[in-house]
């Protein structure tokens, strides 16, 4: 019989394995319905969705492996690291969808968001001032104008899977919208600096890396408080709490 196994749990979602398929169970149907329209039309290979009721969605299993986690080591050829930054290439040159997503939060929105969480992390005592003041820093350069991309959103690498050197598929898709191309590729290499150069010979085009760097810096920031307060922890070797002391 085919065990039960929690993939990630906390209280707005969790995903279960049963065997060969997933069971993605989230609070807000509209996360869900967002999933299901962004992989019915994102140009990579993506997981089949097997049956969906309100709250519940069901796919298959992907073949293959992902290239590592956050915080843990990376595997993978150049060659494999580069696949996915075409693969990356090809999401964002398709099409727009109808709605922004989580890329895709306006300049003033995320500068107040990005203030209001420096102040929590000093005052609660969460981190030291002068991390989060260098790091405040660096972030300001991803607060800039963009052109609008297919974005994915949450494009963590253990949501990415590879067999070899060819991209299998991509998972986790409720995040997906019109937004900035490079909070994707940032998101991806977080924790795994010594991999970028890969994945943009893979990409095609010239990146603005102060702008990668950036999008570290604040994605780190932003998520922190959030990771202590739901059971995660961002202190972890080469986890997000580093992330931004390299930025020092």
């Amino acid at each position: 019989m085919d065990e039960v196994k929690v993939v990630v749990a906390h209280s707005e979602r969790a995903t279960l394995r049963v065997g060969d398929v997933f069971l993605k169970v989230d609070a807000d149907q509209a996360r869900i319905d967002v999933e299901v329209e962004a992989m019915s039309l994102a140009p990579v290979p993506t997981p089949e969705v097997l049956w969906r009721k309100p709250s519940v969605l069901a796919t298959a299993a992907l073949p293959g492996t992902t290239l590592g986690r956050l915080g843990g080591p990376s595997t993978g050829s150049p060659a494999a690291w580069a696949a996915v930054g075409a693969a990356i290439r090809k999401l964002h040159d398709a099409p727009l969808p109808s709605r922004p997503g989580q890329a895709g939060r306006s300049i003033v929105a995320l500068a107040e968001e990005l203030d209001a969480e420096c102040e929590l992390l000093v005052t609660n005592g969460v981190l030291p001032a002068d991390l989060v003041t260098r790091n405040r820093r660096v972030a300001e350069a991803a607060l800039r104008p963009w052109i609008p991309a297919f974005t994915h959103g949450d494009l963590q690498i253990d949501h990415v899977f590879v067999d070899g050197d060819e991209v299998t598929g991509i998972i986790d898709w409720s995040e997906a919208g019109q937004g900035d191309a490079l909070y994707d590729l940032a998101t991806f290499t977080l924790g795994h600096e010594e991999h970028l150069a890969d994945v943009i010979v893979g990409y095609g085009t010239d990146i603005d890396l102060v702008v990668i760097h950036a999008w570290w810096s604040l994605r780190s920031l932003l998520i922190v408080r959030w990771l202590v307060e739901h059971g995660f922890d961002p202190f972890a070797p080469g986890c997000e709490v580093d992330v931004l002391r390299s930025r020092m």
